[in-house]
Protein backbone atom coordinates (compact mmCIF):
# COMPACT_ATOMS: atom_id res chain seq x y z
CA UNK A 1 0.00 0.00 0.00
CA UNK A 2 1.69 3.84 -1.24
CA UNK A 3 1.80 5.89 1.57
CA UNK A 4 2.04 9.70 1.65
CA UNK A 5 3.60 12.52 3.80
CA UNK A 6 1.12 15.52 3.84
CA UNK A 7 3.04 18.45 5.62
CA UNK A 8 0.22 21.19 6.37
CA UNK A 9 1.27 24.40 7.02
CA UNK A 10 -0.85 27.45 8.65
CA UNK A 11 0.07 30.99 9.10
CA UNK A 12 -1.10 34.43 9.23
CA UNK A 13 2.62 35.88 7.80
CA UNK A 14 2.99 35.00 4.19
CA UNK A 15 6.74 35.12 4.26
CA UNK A 16 7.44 33.34 6.63
CA UNK A 17 5.36 30.57 5.75
CA UNK A 18 7.23 30.54 2.08
CA UNK A 19 10.56 30.56 4.09
CA UNK A 20 9.38 26.89 5.62
CA UNK A 21 7.98 25.42 2.84
CA UNK A 22 10.97 26.45 1.13
CA UNK A 23 13.39 24.59 3.44
CA UNK A 24 10.99 21.71 3.77
CA UNK A 25 11.03 21.40 -0.03
CA UNK A 26 14.91 22.17 -0.49
CA UNK A 27 15.48 19.10 2.23
CA UNK A 28 13.66 16.62 0.52
CA UNK A 29 15.24 17.20 -3.22
CA UNK A 30 19.42 16.88 -0.59
CA UNK A 31 17.88 13.63 0.23
CA UNK A 32 16.35 12.50 -3.47
CA UNK A 33 13.33 12.44 -2.15
CA UNK A 34 10.31 12.85 -4.63
CA UNK A 35 8.34 16.14 -3.68
CA UNK A 36 4.88 17.58 -4.46
CA UNK A 37 4.38 21.20 -3.68
CA UNK A 38 4.06 23.13 -1.71
CA UNK A 39 0.58 23.85 -3.16
CA UNK A 40 -1.28 27.29 -1.73
CA UNK A 41 -4.72 26.67 -0.83
CA UNK A 42 -7.46 29.81 -0.92
CA UNK A 43 -6.19 32.50 1.85
CA UNK A 44 -8.96 32.62 4.24
CA UNK A 45 -10.07 35.97 5.12
CA UNK A 46 -12.00 36.78 8.68
CA UNK A 47 -13.52 40.39 8.63
CA UNK A 48 -14.61 42.36 11.67
CA UNK A 49 -16.93 45.34 11.11
CA UNK A 50 -17.03 47.61 14.35
CA UNK A 51 -19.19 50.95 15.00
CA UNK A 52 -16.60 53.22 15.97
CA UNK A 53 -18.40 55.25 18.06
CA UNK A 54 -20.10 53.68 20.87
CA UNK A 55 -22.49 55.08 22.11
CA UNK A 56 -24.02 55.18 18.93
CA UNK A 57 -24.50 59.24 18.46
CA UNK A 58 -23.38 60.37 15.54
CA UNK A 59 -22.38 59.42 12.23
CA UNK A 60 -22.42 56.01 11.59
CA UNK A 61 -18.61 55.23 11.36
CA UNK A 62 -17.16 51.69 11.42
CA UNK A 63 -13.87 50.22 11.75
CA UNK A 64 -13.18 47.31 9.77
CA UNK A 65 -10.52 44.48 10.49
CA UNK A 66 -9.25 41.46 8.42
CA UNK A 67 -7.58 38.99 9.18
CA UNK A 68 -5.75 36.75 6.38
CA UNK A 69 -4.87 33.13 7.08
CA UNK A 70 -3.00 31.30 4.41
CA UNK A 71 -2.20 27.55 3.71
CA UNK A 72 0.50 25.34 2.07
CA UNK A 73 0.44 21.65 1.27
CA UNK A 74 3.76 19.93 0.53
CA UNK A 75 2.87 16.04 -0.30
CA UNK A 76 5.71 13.31 -0.63
CA UNK A 77 5.04 9.82 -1.43
CA UNK A 78 6.80 7.34 0.11
CA UNK A 79 8.91 9.05 2.03
CA UNK A 80 12.22 8.12 3.92
CA UNK A 81 12.97 7.36 7.14
CA UNK A 82 15.85 9.96 7.27
CA UNK A 83 13.71 12.52 5.96
CA UNK A 84 10.75 12.01 8.48
CA UNK A 85 13.54 12.10 11.44
CA UNK A 86 15.40 15.14 9.96
CA UNK A 87 12.12 16.99 9.61
CA UNK A 88 11.12 16.42 13.28
CA UNK A 89 13.77 18.69 14.25
CA UNK A 90 13.59 21.84 12.23
CA UNK A 91 12.77 24.70 13.84
CA UNK A 92 9.72 27.33 12.95
CA UNK A 93 9.03 30.27 13.59
CA UNK A 94 6.16 30.61 16.16
CA UNK A 95 3.99 31.84 13.66
CA UNK A 96 3.41 29.04 11.58
CA UNK A 97 1.93 25.90 12.95
CA UNK A 98 2.30 22.53 10.77
CA UNK A 99 0.21 19.31 11.16
CA UNK A 100 2.48 16.55 9.91
CA UNK A 101 -0.22 13.26 8.64
CA UNK A 102 0.95 10.05 7.40
CA UNK A 103 -2.13 8.74 4.50
CA UNK A 104 -2.36 5.85 3.19
CA UNK A 105 -4.10 5.37 -0.42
Amino acid sequence: MPEVLRIEMVSTNPRSLDQVSRMFKDMAEKMGVRVKGPIPLPTKRLRVTSLRNPSGEGTNRYDKYELRIHKRIIDIPNPDERYIRSIMGVTVPEDVKISIVMLTT
